[in-house]
């Protein structure tokens, strides 16, 4: 099988694992489209507010768990030595089959072919990607996330700066060039899909972690 086939069938693979968008597979055990409720967003953060604690977890295990998979479909699809391949020193064939499956699981996941095309930001998604590619890098940059979010309650806010500073980090610690294109694609599509919370943290408008939940 040529690596053009093998790349074809990743990205298939990783944007249907990705469509399952778990936010509104929870939604539905509760009678409720989240996408309805709150900001609209097909996310954790929206289930959170919507649907309380125990759905959120189940949607932040979802989202890990289908970036991960996908990541593993491409390393084992394209790569050179198969799932038990190291996490480092991989060959470029498993990085490629690690980016195609990663990207393509979070396109899923934002624009889910089972539901409408309508879903949420991909940020737990890219996170699993991230840890997937690089578990340092991804661990600073939940980091950062998390400082932001304890210090001004806006989850968006730092899901917008550690995204931004995912190409930054590859940079800085010397990932290679295909690396880094390949974090800038992934930190500008999140930056993309916080456009309409970007102009409401300016607006003063943005609702904050912990604030009771609202319809929209």
């Amino acid at each position: 099988m040529s690596l053009v086939v093998k790349l074809i069938i990743t990205a298939v693979a990783g944007y249907l694992l990705g469509s399952a968008n778990t936010s509104l597979i929870v939604g539905k055990f509760y009678g409720v489209d989240v996408r309805k409720h709150g900001s609209g967003n097909a996310g954790m953060t929206n289930t959170l507010r919507t649907l309380g604690k125990l759905a959120a977890l189940f949607v932040i295990i979802g989202d890990l768990l289908k970036g991960i998979l996908a990541c593993l479909v491409g390393l084992y699809i394209v790569g050179d030595r198969g799932i038990e391949a190291e996490v480092f020193g991989r060959t470029w064939n498993e990085e490629l089959g690690l980016m195609v499956g990663g990207i393509s699981a979070i396109i899923g996941h934002n624009w889910p072919a089972y539901f409408r095309f309508k879903g949420g930001k991909g940020i737990l998604t890219s996170l699993a990607v991230v840890l997937m590619m690089d578990p340092l890098i991804a661990l600073i940059l939940f980091g950062i996330f998390a400082v932001i979010v304890a210090i001004t309650r806006y989850v968006s806010l730092g899901s917008i700066i550690g995204s931004g500073l995912f190409p930054v980090a590859a940079a800085v610690f010397g990932r290679s060039n295909a690396f880094i294109i390949f974090a800038a694609i992934l930190g500008l599509l999140a930056i993309i899909r916080h456009r309409a919370n970007i102009q409401r943290i300016y607006n003063g408008t943005e609702s904050k972690l912990g604030s009771k939940k609202k319809n929209n």
